[in-house]
């Protein structure tokens, strides 16, 4: 049998990419403009009013990141003609029909040449106002089938979910639909998502308007509802259960179209591509690490010998392009889990000792120039033993003082609102946090691992697409590359 190769799949086609100012996307479309320059088009849906606002933010908020310095220094002069050659940016939103894109002539160019769909497009904040997560993570995904159906030539139409759809599941998890979503429906009738959330959100919206709530009221209010629906049927914040509700639909209303799920677990730096180290923003660990470097985290409610899993985003890239190039016009689903904890885990402890040693040897310089001298994190296994570490910490300023007179009992009393709203304001991104720092689960990556050995075996070019976490030597990874690559890039 002649082999085949990767980049001959990808040589001419036409590829859409939604949420394409987001990390994942952006890295995306890096690796495939470098290693495949005969790629027909890429469109990147930009939420934007119209065409040059979309070129903008497409030029600042992508183009001229970092990330694509290796392909700027590959093509020198010709980068800029190439990129207006290869990429359009279109202004659209996956939360309207047509995927926003207004413009008729260029819809029906889309209809009429679109063979991939990466839907990148989503609201991460685990915490979101429930309407607006609503909005992408579940209803987007319909608005975008009804768009893919419309797409003549359409070969793949892959969906990047998350891996935490499974809510706080422990043991080895599937990489499947029904197993852990019928658990969770189980006992409520007729759960149709579709009906049933939007009109509990409308309703909510119409009672906030008509007691004349504030901007800022409707919004808290709004995040606070997406918290308590998601409890409600079993899933720990609005963002994962607003994935799920995601995936249920793509499911239910998919039809005959060639179709993948992607469930990355923690999608952290660059591995190797193009270069070492990149990331854009802070992701779920890296939160910890900077607060942990500046001296302002001494204590973490983790279990120390929990794994964490995490995978670095080039190594999501390439899991994607693999599974487009073999699921191509199939009319089927597929489910992949792409992360490391069952490959090659890491635990917490093993993360925290990799960061210390890393800022001892290389500490934080503050502002004032002085460096940061950082200890041991302790780490609470339990949400009762962290409480009472909270509770002591954050009495200790009360403790002994007595109200002098009135203006002083006032100052006192000052300080005991600023504290108990930094503990709520501390305990909230606490419970936001809890699921995945006291995970307990193990994400099966069969699917994942069939797919590396099918490209291994069928496409000489398979190694350049390698996303395999066995490879990954976690010590010299965190050190030599995430945290300089965060520090670099983020912490500026």
């Amino acid at each position: 049998m002649e082999l085949k190769t990767i980049l001959g799949y990808l040589k001419d086609k036409i590829i859409l990419v939604t949420g394409a100012t987001g990390f994942l996307a952006m890295v995306f479309l890096e690796k495939i403009l470098r290693v495949q320059p005969n790629v027909e088009k890429v469109y990147l849906l930009v939420r934007a009013p119209d065409t040059n606002s979309a070129k903008d933010r497409m030029h600042n908020e992508i183009i001229g990141k970092a990330l694509f310095k290796v392909l700027r220094e590959k093509l020198g002069a010709d980068f800029d003609n190439f990129i207006s050659k290869k990429v359009v940016a279109v202004p659209g939103d996956v939360t309207f029909e047509n995927l926003g894109v207004k413009e008729i002539k260029l819809r029906e160019e889309m209809f009429n040449g679109v063979q991939i769909i990466l839907n990148s497009a989503a609201t991460t904040n685990f915490d979101e106002r429930y309407d607006i997560a609503l909005d992408v993570n579940t209803f987007g995904v319909l608005h975008l089938l009804s768009f893919a159906k419309k797409c003549l030539k359409l070969e793949m139409l892959l969906h990047i979910s998350t891996a935490y759809v499974c809510g706080e599941m422990e043991g080895l998890i599937p990489e499947d639909l029904s197993s852990f979503m019928d658990e969770k429906v189980k006992g409520t009738t007729k759960f149709n998502f579709q009906v049933q959330e939007k009109k509990v959100v409308e309703e909510k919206l119409n009672d906030l308007k008509a007691e004349g709530a504030s901007e800022e009221n409707i919004r808290s209010t709004m995040k606070d509802f997406g918290i308590e629906r998601a409890k409600l049927y079993g899933w720990p914040n609005t963002y994962v259960f607003t994935k799920a509700m995601g995936e249920i639909f793509l499911e239910n209303s998919k039809g005959n179209l060639p179709l993948v799920i992607i469930r990355p677990t923690v999608v952290t730096s660059t591995y190797k591509e193009p270069f070492p180290g990149w990331i854009q923003g802070f992701r779920t660990i890296d939160s910890v690490i900077a607060g942990y470097c500046k001296g302002k985290l001494t204590c973490l409610l983790a279990d120390p010998m929990s794994v964490f899993d995490m995978i670095p985003v080039d190594m999501v890239v390439n899991s994607i392009i693999n599974a487009m190039v073999v699921n191509a016009n199939q009319p089927s689903i597929v489910i992949y889990h792409v992360g490391s904890s069952f490959g090659n885990p890491i635990q917490f402890c093993d993360i925290h000792n990799f960061v210390y040693r890393h800022f001892t040897k290389n500490p934080w310089v503050n502002k004032d120039g002085n460096a940061t001298k950082v200890g041991k994190c302790t780490m609470y296994r339990t949400m009762s033993s962290f409480l009472i570490y909270m509770q002591i910490c954050f009495r200790i300023p009360l403790q002994g003082l007595k109200f002098v007179n009135k203006a002083s009992g006032q100052y006192f009393e000052d300080i005991y609102v600023n504290y108990s709203r930094k503990l709520t304001l501390v305990m909230r991104l606490v419970e936001l946090y809890k699921p995945y720092m006291l995970f307990k689960g193990i994400f099966d990556d069969s699917n994942s691992r069939e797919l590396q050995k099918l490209t291994s075996e069928c496409y000489i070019d398979a190694k350049e697409f390698n996303f395999d976490p066995k490879c990954i030597d976690w010590e010299d990874y965190i050190m030599n590359t995430h945290i300089p690559g965060l520090r670099k890039h983020v912490m500026v």
